[in-house]
Parts: structure tokens; C-alpha cells; sequence
């Protein structure tokens, strides 16, 4: 199945909104969608097949990473590669000098997500007590390190001895 990534439109709310209440039990409403995506780093992408959204993203940019605020597949179209294509998105953001690493807050019990970043190369790297409003549930921090390729590293590191060269 192909599936398109795009920037998230106003239209695209009520299909965003209905794969948010299938997949959480906690579900963002449509006022902290727009909280969000009127913050200046925050970016909202769709995934689409067949003119359909089937999953989203919002993310933050900051300084030297990206941050994964939420992420969802409908439940009808998991395991076919939309959460795949999502992330492969957002890797193709990454590089060596500038953003090298992703990072995402998971649920204790959302077990199925965290299998998902785990096998995509995402690890663990502390737990968050009490993290969420909504409960007393803990949250797994997950990061994605990018890994420069050989001829990166041996790329000058600045932008003045970029020139220079």
C-alpha cells in the first residue's frame, strides 16, 4: 500500500480526532490539537492511503531534536506500514550536525507502541513517574539516536570550514 505524508490541514481535524478517540483511552480533544499546532515548533503530518487518513503525528522542533507528541494509527490500517512511513519521515529529518535524535514519552501499558519504536531502533532510557495528567500511570522516555555514516564524521563540523573547503 502507498501511503502519503503531508502537513496537517484544518479539514483533516474530524479524521484526526476520530483515529485519536479509536486509539486512546485518554484522547486529545480538538482544542489541544489547535493549542498545539499553533505553537511555532509544533508540526502536525498525516498519513494518507487512498485519500484516506489512516494515522498522524505532531511533533516538536527544537534546537537538537525532535519530539514526539503524539502518534497514532488507525487500528484498521496498523501493521501495514503507515507507522513505518510516519517515522521514516521524521528520520529523514535527523543528520549528524544539527537534529540527531527523536524522542517520545510512551505509556507503561501501551505496550503495542512500545514494541512498535523498539523494533524501529528506539530504546528506553528512563522511566517518568506519574507523568500523565489523566492518571497515576508511569511513562517510558524512548529515544532514536541518529548514527552519521562514515563520510559525514569526516565532514568538516562548522559552517566556516564548510566554506573554507
Amino acid at each position: 500500500m502507498c501511503v502519503h505524508i503531508r502537513w496537517m490541514i484544518r479539514r483533516d481535524m474530524p479524521s484526526v480526532l476520530g483515529i485519536e478517540n479509536a486509539c486512546f483511552e485518554f484522547a486529545w480533544s480538538e482544542d489541544d490539537f489547535i493549542r498545539c499546532l499553533r505553537q511555532r515548533n509544533c508540526i502536525g503530518m498525516v498519513a494518507e492511503q487512498d485519500d484516506e487518513v489512516v494515522g498522524f503525528m505532531i511533533y516538536e522542533l527544537h534546537k537538537n531534536r525532535l519530539h514526539i507528541l503524539n502518534f497514532a494509527v488507525h487500528p484498521e490500517h496498523r501493521r501495514t506500514g503507515v507507522g513505518q512511513s510516519m517515522v521514516d519521515k521524521l528520520l529523514g529529518k535527523l543528520s549528524h550536525e544539527r537534529r540527531n535524535r527523536i524522542m517520545l514519552e510512551v505509556r507503561e501499558t501501551n505496550l503495542e507502541a512500545q514494541l512498535f519504536f523498539k523494533s524501529i531502533g528506539f530504546r528506553a532510557i528512563s522511566v517518568l513517574r506519574d507523568f500523565y495528567d489523566d492518571t497515576i500511570e508511569d511513562a517510558y522516555l524512548m529515544q532514536y539516536r541518529y548514527q552519521p555514516t562514515a563520510e559525514e564524521l569526516a565532514q568538516p563540523h562548522n559552517r566556516i570550514s564548510k566554506i573554507a573547503s
